[in-house]
C-alpha cells in the first residue's frame, strides 16, 4: 500500500467513525453499521449484525436484507456457522466459496439454498451475557479476498467502538431515568402514607421482590396510578 492509498483509507475510516458516533441511539448505530459495511467492504452485497444473549437466544437487530435474517436464523438453528463462531470465539472467518465450505456442513446446505456465495464474520462486541458479530455476504463465490478481510476487520473494530459508546450512553440514560422514577414513586408514597423516604423505598423493594417485578416497573406503576401494583 502506497502513501496515497494509506491516506485514503485513513480518511475513509475517520469519516466512518464520525458518522457512527453522530447517531442518536443504539439502533441507529446498528443500522448505520450495516449500511456503511455494504458501502465500504469490496464485494459485500448484504450485511447484518447477529446478537446472541444467554437469556434470550439470538436476534438480528439490523440487516440489509431477508437473506441475512434467514442466514442468522439457520446458524442459530443448527448451532453452527461463521458468524456464530465469530461472536463466540472472538475472531474473524472468511468463507471464500460456500459451495466448497466444510467447517459448517448443516449451515452450508441452508446457505447455498439462500444463495450465499461467499461471506465473512467478525466479532463485533461482547457485553455482560451477550455476544455480537458483523456478517458480510455476497451472492458470488470468491467475492472476498484477504484485502476485503483486512478492511472488514478494521471496519468491525471502528463499529465496535461506536456501538460500545452508544450502549454506554443508553445505559446511562436508563439509569438516570430509573433513579428519577424511583424518586418520584418514593415521594408519592411518603406524601400519601406519611412515612419516611427509607420506609417508602423499602416498600417498593419488597413488592419488587415478592412479585418478581423490576423495581423500575414498580416505581413506574406507583407514579402513574398512585398505588402499589
Amino acid at each position: 500500500m502506497n502513501d496515497a492509498q494509506h491516506e485514503e483509507l485513513t480518511a475513509l475510516f475517520a469519516g466512518i467513525s464520525r458518522t457512527l458516533l453522530a447517531q442518536d441511539s443504539v439502533q441507529d448505530v446498528l443500522e448505520e453499521i450495516v449500511r456503511l459495511a455494504v458501502q465500504t467492504v469490496e464485494g459485500c452485497e448484504d450485511a447484518g449484525v447477529l446478537l446472541l444473549e444467554r437469556k434470550h437466544g439470538f436476534e438480528t437487530p439490523a440487516a440489509s436484507s431477508e437473506l441475512v435474517r434467514e442466514s442468522d436464523k439457520a446458524q442459530f438453528e443448527f448451532d453452527e456457522g461463521p458468524c456464530l463462531d465469530a461472536a463466540r470465539e472472538e475472531r474473524s472467518f472468511l468463507v471464500a466459496d460456500m459451495a466448497q465450505e466444510t467447517r459448517w456442513p448443516r449451515y452450508r446446505s441452508r446457505a447455498l439454498e439462500l444463495g450465499v456465495g461467499s461471506m465473512m464474520g467478525f466479532e463485533l462486541f461482547t457485553r455482560k451475557g451477550s455476544f455480537g458479530a458483523l456478517d458480510l455476504y455476497s451472492r458470488t463465490a470468491n467475492a472476498f479476498d484477504t484485502h476485503s478481510r483486512d478492511i472488514g476487520w478494521v471496519f468491525a473494530s471502528h463499529a465496535a467502538l461506536a456501538l460500545a459508546g452508544a450502549q454506554e450512553s443508553a445505559d446511562l440514560r436508563t439509569a438516570v431515568q430509573t433513579r428519577q422514577e424511583i424518586g418520584e414513586a418514593v415521594g408519592i408514597l411518603v406524601e400519601r402514607h406519611r412515612i419516611s423516604s427509607t420506609q417508602a423505598f423499602d416498600r417498593l423493594k419488597k413488592v419488587s421482590m415478592d412479585r418478581n417485578i423490576k423495581l423500575r416497573e414498580v416505581a413506574r406503576h406507583v407514579t402513574y396510578t398512585g398505588e402499589m401494583p
